[in-house]
C-alpha cells in the first residue's frame, strides 16, 4: 500500500494561486491513478481532479474547478501536483490526495467516502475574500 504525504497548503487571497503536492512512497507510483479531493467543514468529501495511471496522463476535473486547476504528475519524483489559480473563497477546504490501482475514470466517478486505495492526511487551503 502506497503512503501519501500532502504539502503546500496555506492562506491565500481570492484571485491568487497555490500549488499543493502529494509525495508517494512504498509502491509503484506510475501504476496508480492519483486524485485530489477536498472537504470543507460540515460537507462531504468531493472530487476535484484525477490523473490517470501510467503515462497516459488523461485528466478529469470537477466542473467547479475546470479551467482554474491543473493536475499533473511526475513519475520520476513519485509526486502529483495540483496547481490552483483564480482561487475563490469557496475553494477553502482540506485537500486530500488519493492513490488507487484503478482507472482514472473510475476514480473520478466514484463516491470519495467509499473509495478504496490510500489517502494522505490532508493539507489545509484557505482562501480569504
Amino acid at each position: 500500500q502506497v503512503q501519501l504525504v500532502e504539502s503546500g497548503g496555506g492562506l491565500v487571497q481570492a484571485g491568487g494561486s497555490l500549488r499543493v503536492s502529494c509525495a508517494a512512497s512504498g509502491g509503484s507510483f506510475s501504476s496508480y491513478a492519483m486524485g485530489w479531493f477536498r472537504q470543507a467543514p460540515g460537507e462531504e468529501r468531493e472530487f476535484v481532479a484525477v490523473i490517470d495511471r501510467w503515462s497516459a496522463g488523461t485528466t478529469y476535473y470537477a466542473d467547479s474547478v475546470k479551467g482554474r486547476f491543473t493536475i499533473s504528475r511526475d513519475n520520476a519524483k513519485n509526486t502529483v501536483y495540483l496547481q490552483m489559480n483564480s482561487l475563490k473563497p469557496e475553494d477553502t477546504a482540506v485537500y486530500y490526495c488519493n492513490a488507487d490501482r484503478v482507472s482514472g475514470a473510475t476514480m473520478a466517478a466514484r463516491l470519495p467516502k467509499i473509495a478504496s486505495g490510500s489517502w494522505g492526511q490532508g493539507t489545509q487551503v484557505t482562501v480569504s475574500s
